[in-house]
């Protein structure tokens, strides 16, 4: 078996350890923590099967967090069972953020529980166990953990297809998983246990429901720190703590989970993200079109959502003896209206935009404040084009996403190009063709982009953008689909010049992704403080005493009549206190007026970042105007 690094190759046996890969490397001088053969990671007790360029891993490669954060769970494991001989074990892997392991146990964990697992898993550390590979076969491993009582364990060991399973041990803990893992317990040094929750085992609510425990582990301290630090920023900026304060939206029980209220201020930023949708959708040759909540469920036959999206559909409803659907997308009602008369060649390319509202049935523990909900409304759009319109489409959805979203403020995104899966409907040549469209649009854009190979929808290959926020966390928003099944499931057609029937190509395209979702990413991108186009009240006139309040009522009405959103605090309270009341309400500009105003006719405007300046009404007018058609974040 031939393994290659740094230009070198090397043979050797099937199965041989990783650990010896050391010497035959002559890596001697720094050891690394594991090694990465092409795409798989090993730890030094892990086999090697397969040949291929291999890679040292240290505590700086990119992969070594993802070993650290498991290595971590088997430590919170060990440290639990010692707590809680009682405690049942279901899965414990990395995450993006940490790790967590989930547990069944007779009563809830408390803060006070995870003070002491956190003491406990130093102890373990500080013995610095080694976590030692075996293999059993199915048969042993099935005894082992019978023995130890772990029948989540047993249900995970009867659905492993091979013949053989891996164990890792560390002291007296075993704990079934395939790897990979750090040499020993001493090398999770920065750690932190963050939460505990309900998760139903494997997902599934009809499950039973287990305790997961959230930690995070970093190879140095100043990361753990910094990282506490942006969690701690987060948690401040938490949408559903901010719009509770702000009164931007509620979700009530009367109206049922996962359904949003739209309060008058937050009303008041969907309406101005709604006239720029509009505005810019129409400069660009988009058709606005309206379409209604629900249709007769054979409408959702013909689409294919039956087939494919069932479990996320609500249940149907009787009216009239036939069977209605709340829709869970709005492209099926785009394709009836494009239906609704014959279609030439010259009309192309046809783009119809809708801000239609959707409802997606989400189970109840995955709902998360306006982050994943039930009913939402997508910023939607779909584009018929010719298959030699295809790639000049792309490109202006292209634009037109990076156009929105550098508007309210995002420069930086991560940028996926998803191509054809195993199950696939159309042609290789048309996926081919499609796929080098999406590329092509890309590169001419100049975006960096990363192929996730096999993950594009069955109809057809997609874009996905994430677009990172001010605290370096990644949001799925913009997604453009190519689409062959629905213009054909629909038949649709055009007429090409030679007289003939021809099958337009379909683009499915949301740039926010939703109101809800982009407006709770909004909210905490901004902290709350939105630019002042947006904020729902862009400056209070505020007295210093009652003599003020005449002069002060026409700063205001001069304001309000220009069409700013303007509001009046002439109460007889402090200055002070009217100031910091603003602030905590996230106004963009304070308009003070005293004795020193009323003396100069000129008023003081004092930002929220605490800056004083002086204006008269007009050319304060004037700034507020020119900051809303320039869109100005600051």
């Amino acid at each position: 078996m031939k393994l290659s690094f740094e230009g070198k190759e090397f043979a050797v046996k099937a199965g041989t350890p990783a650990r010896e890969l050391v010497d035959l490397l002559e890596l001697s001088e720094k050891k690394p923590l594991a090694f990465k053969i092409d795409e798989e990671l090993l730890d030094l007790h892990s086999p090697v099967r397969h040949g291929g360029e291999v890679k040292p891993i240290f505590p700086e490669s990119p992969e070594a967090l993802e070993i650290l954060r498991h290595t971590a769970s088997h430590v919170l494991a060990q440290a639990v069972k010692e707590l809680f001989p009682g405690v049942k074990l279901g899965i414990g892997p990395a995450t993006e953020e940490g790790f967590y392991y989930d547990f069944d146990y007779d009563r809830p964990f408390t803060e006070e529980d995870l003070k002491a697992i956190e003491k406990k898993m130093k102890e373990i550390v500080k013995k610095r166990y080694p976590l030692v590979r075996e293999e059993l076969s199915r048969e042993e491993a099935e005894r082992l953990f019978s023995e130890l009582g772990e029948r989540y364990k047993l249900e995970l060991i009867r659905e492993i297809p091979e013949e053989t399973v891996s164990i890792y041990k560390q002291d007296r803990f075993v704990d079934l998983c395939r790897g990979p893992h750090l040499p020993h317990t001493g090398l999770v040094k920065a750690f932190k246990l963050l939460s505990v929750a309900g998760a139903y085992w494997r997902g599934d609510e009809r499950n039973p429901q287990l305790q997961r425990i959230y930690g995070t582990a970093f190879f140095r301290k100043e990361d753990l720190k910094a990282y506490l630090e942006r969690l701690e920023e987060a948690k401040r900026r938490d949408h559903r703590k901010l719009g509770r304060e702000l009164e931007l939206f509620s979700i009530e029980e009367e109206i049922g989970p996962g359904l949003i209220l739209w309060l008058p201020k937050g009303a008041i930023v969907r309406k101005e993200i709604e006239d720029f949708w509009r505005d810019e959708h129409l400069k660009r040759g988009y058709q606005l079109v309206y379409t209604p909540h629900i249709a007769l469920r054979d409408l959702w036959k013909i689409s294919g959502h039956l087939d494919f999206y069932a479990e996320n559909m609500f249940a149907p409803m009787e009216i009239d003896e036939r069977a209605y659907q709340l829709k869970p997308m709005n492209c099926p009602f785009h394709i009836l209206i494009y239906q609704s008369r014959k279609r030439s060649y010259r009309e192309f390319p046809i783009r119809y935009c809708e801000l239609g509202t959707v409802y997606r049935y989400e189970r109840s523990g995955v709902l998360h404040g306006l982050l994943r909900v039930r009913g939402f409304t997508q910023d939607d759009a779909h584009i018929f084009c010719r298959e030699d319109q295809l790639e000049e489409e792309l490109y202006k959805v292209l634009d037109l996403v990076v156009h929105f979203l550098s508007v309210f403020g995002f420069k930086e995104y991560q940028i996926y190009l998803s191509t054809r899966p195993d199950k696939y409907v159309g042609s290789e040549e048309i996926w081919e063709k499609a796929e080098g469209a999406l590329r092509a649009a890309l590169e001419k854009k100049g975006l960096p982009y990363e192929i996730d190979p096999g993950e594009g929808v069955f109809y057809g290959p997609k874009i996905d953008l994430k677009i990172r926020d001010v605290l370096g966390r990644f949001w799925q928003c913009s997604t453009i689909q190519v689409d062959f099944n629905i213009p054909e499931r629909f038949d649709i057609s055009y007429i090409g010049p030679d007289n003939r029937p021809y099958r337009p190509i379909m683009i499915h395209r949301a740039l926010l992704g939703s109101l809800e979702r982009f407006f709770g990413v909004l909210i905490e991108h901004y902290a709350g403080a939105f630019p002042v186009w947006l904020s729902p009240v862009q400056a209070v006139v505020m007295t210093v005493a009652d003599r003020h309040q005449e002069f002060a009522e026409m700063v205001y009405a001069k304001l309000a009549e220009a069409g700013f959103r303007v509001e009046r605090d002439f109460r007889n309270e402090k200055l002070g206190f009217k100031i910091r009341e603003a602030q905590v309400k996230k106004v963009p500009y304070m308009i003070i007026v005293g004795d020193k105003e009323l003396e100069n006719s000129r008023i003081t405007v004092r930002t929220r970042k605490g800056e004083n300046l002086e204006f008269t009404i007009e050319e304060f007018a004037e700034r507020l105007k020119e900051e809303i058609i320039q869109k100005i974040i600051w």
